[in-house]
């Protein structure tokens, strides 16, 4: 899945602060019990130790195998002595084993099945939930569902050009968002939304996002004024860190707001091309919002950018009044 190194490094440091948490009250445990027993304390200091008994065994030569049987005896016998004095004082037989939250890779995210590394559950978990929380640092993603989307906003009496009222438009619009954020796959085809400001193209994409993550797919969302700002900072300044060019290209789903917001200039036309062109060759959807029409879209980013765009995308067109003053 295509998460930033952040979202990673944020789940990875959740799973490492549980594997430490469990160890610590292991260790807790241990100290109370050597407290009230200390021949618990010095059984457990001896079975520590067994290994290098057995080692020494093995280099001082002679009988090996009988003197190795005889320490793995002596060590079965310390450790059933052990079980019997915590049984015998009301203690489970495994008070110091650690509790790991995730019993299936004992909290370091992955396991081994038959010699492969497979990621579990309790990762993908952690993933989805830090990716969520870096995607609500940019937008309200708690906000932005498809039960807060109303379109009762929207007028419902009919347009002329189009022979059909904004709500009656705007029903179908929330219906194929829908289905795409509850159908996504890697495979999906990417989305074009255009329409004046306040009509709730971020609301509708940040939903799909919404869906998306919890399905557990990578998903960047990001303005188009600090991408590029970003991007040229690092070309200007000969920064060789790619790192955040690459994200947005190997990302499971791409969401561009505010596109024609930026800053114009030929080093923007052609970063945008170059980006979502390298999504379409890899067949990897993008979400495209903008405030401008297909005849602005094109006078600001030639013809050739344009038709590969609207030519690789699903083009929704948001029809209606701007809701956030309707709201107000």
């Amino acid at each position: 899945m295509g998460y930033s190194k952040s979202v990673y490094k944020a789940a990875s440091n959740i799973l490492h602060e549980r594997r430490l948490n469990a160890e610590k009250a292991a260790e807790s445990r241990k100290e109370e019990v050597y407290k009230r027993f200390p021949r618990v304390k010095e059984l457990e200091k001896q079975i520590s130790i067994s290994g290098i008994r057995t080692a020494r065994a093995v280099l001082a030569g002679g009988d090996v195998k009988a003197e190795v049987e005889k320490l793995r005896d002596r060590d079965l016998a310390m450790q059933a002595e052990v079980k019997r004095i915590l049984r015998d004082n009301n203690y489970p037989e495994n008070y110091f084993e650690p509790k790991y939250f995730c019993k299936k890779c004992n909290d370091k995210g992955y396991y081994d099945v038959n010699g492969n590394t497979i990621r579990c559950s309790c990762m993908k978990s952690a993933l989805i939930s830090c990716a969520c929380a870096e995607l609500n640092k940019y937008a309200p993603l708690s906000l932005s569902t498809f039960e807060s989307f109303d379109l009762e906003y929207y007028d419902k009496s009919v347009n002329s050009k189009i022979k059909i009222s904004p709500y009656e438009h705007m029903n179908k619009v929330f219906n194929y968002c829908q289905n795409y954020a509850y159908n996504f796959s890697e495979n999906s085809e990417s989305i074009l939304m255009s329409g004046e400001t306040g009509l709730g193209k971020t609301h509708l994409s940040l939903a799909i996002a919404n869906e998306v993550i919890k399905k557990g797919y990578g998903v960047v969302y990001a303005s188009a004024p600090p991408i590029i700002s970003e991007l040229q900072r690092q070309y200007f300044t000969n920064d060789k860190d790619d790192s955040l060019f690459r994200m947005l290209i190997n990302c499971d789903l791409l969401i561009i707001d505010d596109l024609g917001t930026e800053f114009h200039s030929q080093f923007v036309v052609s970063q945008f091309y170059n980006l979502f062109n390298s999504r379409m060759l890899l067949n990897k959807p993008t979400i495209i919002n903008t405030n401008l029409t297909a005849k602005e879209l094109r006078e600001n980013y030639t013809d050739r950018f344009v038709s590969r765009i609207c030519g690789n995308a699903r083009q929704l067109d948001f029809l209606g009044r701007d809701i956030r003053i309707r709201k107000k």
